[in-house]
């Protein structure tokens, strides 16, 4: 088992100095994953509902300061050396596709490889309106198509596509992603729609645990549950359900303990110990790697709650 954590995208760390020193932190401690969220443009007025917040509310637009996602990716490319940079999550809609899979392929060229693409459709519709992307209630199916337009860009020869939203034939795509057939597509989300998804396209699935509230997967009752699921989905479209790898977010985590949505104790929260046990009852579940939230607003605390993290679970799992 890895285990990641997030660099800065917003906020008051949202600066070269702190990112740089979280990010090197992070890999001189061992974590294999850095994580690297996704806004583009913040609406001074948003009416959509965040889905991983009971009441629907959104803190991260307080500012509106947010870097641009492979931007920074790039960035964290450039200070680091081993840890694997993943998009958590890149909103796919957000960016027209050939350019979004030119830069995808163009940081893993230049990270050595090393780029993990997190997806997700998006939720804000406001955000959706000022970036005249294709429309809002069409998300899922735009996302699936330039996934499968990504994918083609990143393996084909002489790369050609004929979708309803984006078409393309008789181009030069190079250089190609440094991974043969371009960076796994971890998925996000616990939905119906989101599982099939991953079945169709995706290579690991990777849920937000404890953050949508219609999809709590916040014990490990829960956690299996949906593991069944997504394995149902997987077989209903003749795909081996152990060729999906499996990652798990904690977005939840701290060392005090929080309570489920089922009143008991949430998952990686807690003790040490309990949270060791959780990290190892994960992996042997399969979770091959663990996203931790270990993030402050201040440089000194976030540098020493990853090395809390490290000694007390990480080192000891």
């Amino acid at each position: 088992m890895q285990f990641g954590v997030s660099v800065p995208h917003r906020g008051p760390l949202a600066n070269p100095q702190a990112i740089r020193a979280i990010a090197r932190n992070a890999e001189e401690l061992g974590y294999g994953v850095l994580t690297i969220s996704d806004h583009i443009v913040v609406p001074r007025s948003i009416s959509s509902k965040y889905p991983y917040s009971p009441d629907g509310g959104w803190s991260g637009g307080r500012d509106g300061v947010c870097f641009e996602q492979l931007s920074l990716l790039n960035y964290v490319a450039g200070v680091t050396e081993k840890a694997r940079l993943l998009t958590s999550i890149m909103v796919v809609p957000h960016r027209e596709p050939i350019m979004a899979a030119k830069a995808i392929a163009t940081a893993d060229q230049l990270s050595g490889g090393r780029v993990e693409l997190g997806i997700g459709t998006g939720w804000m519709a406001e955000e959706f309106a000022l970036l005249k992307t294709q429309p809002f209630a069409e998300r899922g199916a735009v996302t699936d198509e330039y996934i499968r337009a990504f994918k083609t860009l990143w393996t084909e020869e002489n790369p050609s596509f004929e979708g309803q939203y984006i078409q393309f034939r008789d181009i030069f795509f190079e250089p190609k992603t440094l991974q043969p057939g371009g960076p796994r597509v971890w998925v996000g989300g616990e939905s119906g729609r989101a599982l099939r998804r991953l079945a169709a396209l995706g290579d690991v699935w990777y849920p937000i645990a404890g953050g949508n509230p219609k999809a709590p997967l916040d014990t490990l009752a829960a956690y299996d549950a949906a593991l069944t699921k997504l394995r149902q989905a997987a077989e209903t479209l003749g795909r081996d359900p152990a060729s999906i790898g499996l990652a798990y977010s904690a977005m939840g985590h701290s060392p005090k303990e929080q309570q489920s949505a089922d009143g008991g104790r949430m998952l990686m929260t807690g003790s040490a110990a309990a949270r060791q046990d959780d990290a190892a009852a994960l992996r042997e579940r399969g979770v091959q790697t663990l996203i931790v939230n270990v993030a402050a607003g201040n440089l000194e605390t976030a540098l020493e709650r990853q090395a809390a993290f490290a000694e007390d679970v990480m080192r000891k799992v």
